[in-house]
């Protein structure tokens, strides 16, 4: 009995066992068909063969060769969970490792949204006094969100399209449907405006008498044109239509700031023509214009222009006393000398009508036989300031748009009023 055990024994610890080394994937299909299995009629289940140690312990001999281990030896079973212990240290490293790659590429990306959200709110915040230009030109009378960036890029919009002013204005436009109005209105003190198509290009008549006004102290303040200095009035500037010019002998000389005054004042389209010539044409001015941003502000032909060609929008008119009032352009003297000249328009049946008593208008106004148009600022006695620009396209000589400009001037007074 002791030396079957002593048998057994010396061969437990023999070394020489090459298969017990070789990696076995847990995934293939086992080569020995003499595994012991479990037959279940559904569902075939493989039973893990029990370690065995087969010894014929019979036989008598004391060869060890007889001797049959299915079971790995001691220390091949030591060399190998060492293997595995390390094994799994390194997958635990390579899943760490994995992990906290995978934690710094998650962070990445948070921080990367987190910016672009950061982002997206200072834009916002920056636009926030530039909102959008989109519009319809024939859109019914609504709040847009503000001017052309060129033109002025400092509005405010209020929700002037909830208030009284827009229904009142729109049952206005209903009960003329022969005309067609332009409107642009525009609180200097808050910022709103309201529109109705605004954007679309009506012929100028006299308003583009203001632009020009404009270019005129422009060259001033540079010094290329002096207040005092003369202007002659040659035979090819002399225009029919309004102003008083035309009845004086040509070679007569004015004054520059004369000349001014009398274009805007009493309209005169000689006195236009002079400057026009004096500021460097027709192409120098249109030039001008575009580099203030304007668009639709194009001066094509000599006064007085009956067919309509030289072209302006509501929208446009207003922006130039817009800028004006936010300092551009100008000098702060010549500002207030062009608003002055301004005040003295001797005509007075459109806008100024509808204004209570105390206030102040600075206006231009435009007369054709199919269009009618004035374009003003107003100082009301309490301080208050709005833009007003109103054009109208209308039948030849159609009285009714004069009374549809007084009636929107008299609303709008009362809405800032009130």
């Amino acid at each position: 009995m002791r030396s079957s055990q002593s048998q057994l024994r010396v061969a437990y610890r023999t070394p020489h066992l090459p298969n017990l080394r070789r990696r076995v994937n847990p995934f293939a299909t086992p080569a020995s068909s003499s595994l012991p299995t479990i037959t279940n009629a559904r569902n075939p289940i493989r039973q893990r063969p029990q370690p065995q140690l087969v010894a014929d312990l019979s036989s008598k001999s004391s060869k060890p060769s007889r001797l049959k281990a299915s079971l790995p030896l001691p220390n091949t079973l030591n060399h190998q969970s060492v293997q595995i212990r390390r094994t799994r240290r390194e997958r635990r490293s390579e899943n760490s490792s994995t992990r906290l790659w995978i934690l710094i590429i998650r962070l990445l990306i948070v921080g990367i949204g987190l910016g672009a959200i950061a982002g997206t709110v200072l834009s916002s915040l920056g636009t926030a006094s530039q909102p959008s230009t989109k519009t319809t030109d024939n859109a019914p009378i609504e709040v847009q969100q503000s001017l052309s960036q060129t033109i002025s890029s400092q509005l405010t919009p209020l929700l002037l399209n909830k208030s009284p002013l827009q229904k009142q204005i729109q049952t206005l436009v209903k009960q003329h449907p022969q005309l067609q109005p332009g409107i642009f209105i525009h609180d200097l003190d808050t910022g709103a405006f309201l529109e109705s198509n605004s954007r679309l290009i009506f012929p100028a008549a006299s308003t583009i008498k203001l632009p020009i006004l404009i270019a005129f102290f422009q060259d001033v303040d540079a010094g290329k044109v002096l207040l005092d200095e003369y202007i002659t009035m040659k035979p090819e500037m002399i225009a029919g239509g309004s102003g008083n010019m035309q009845y004086q002998k040509p070679g007569k000389q004015y004054k520059a700031l004369e000349v001014a005054t009398k274009m805007i004042t009493i309209s005169d389209n000689t006195a236009t023509n002079m400057l026009i010539e004096r500021l460097g044409g027709i192409e120098v001015l249109n030039q001008r214009f575009r580099s203030w941003g304007l668009k639709k502000t194009v001066l094509r032909n000599p006064l007085p222009d009956l067919p309509g060609t030289n072209t302006t929008s509501p929208r446009e008119l207003a922006s130039l006393i817009f800028n004006l009032e936010q300092g551009k352009w100008i000098s702060p003297q010549s500002r207030t000398d062009l608003i002055d000249i301004m005040i003295q328009t001797k005509t007075n049946t459109l806008l100024p009508q509808g204004l209570g008593n105390g206030a102040t208008i600075a206006h231009k106004t435009g007369t054709l036989g199919r269009l009618l148009a004035d374009v003003g600022l107003v100082k009301m006695p309490n301080g208050k300031r709005y833009i007003i620009s109103v054009m109208v396209k209308r039948p030849f000589n159609d009285a009714s748009a004069e009374k549809l400009i007084r009636t929107i001037s008299r609303q709008v007074y009362d809405y800032f009023n009130n």
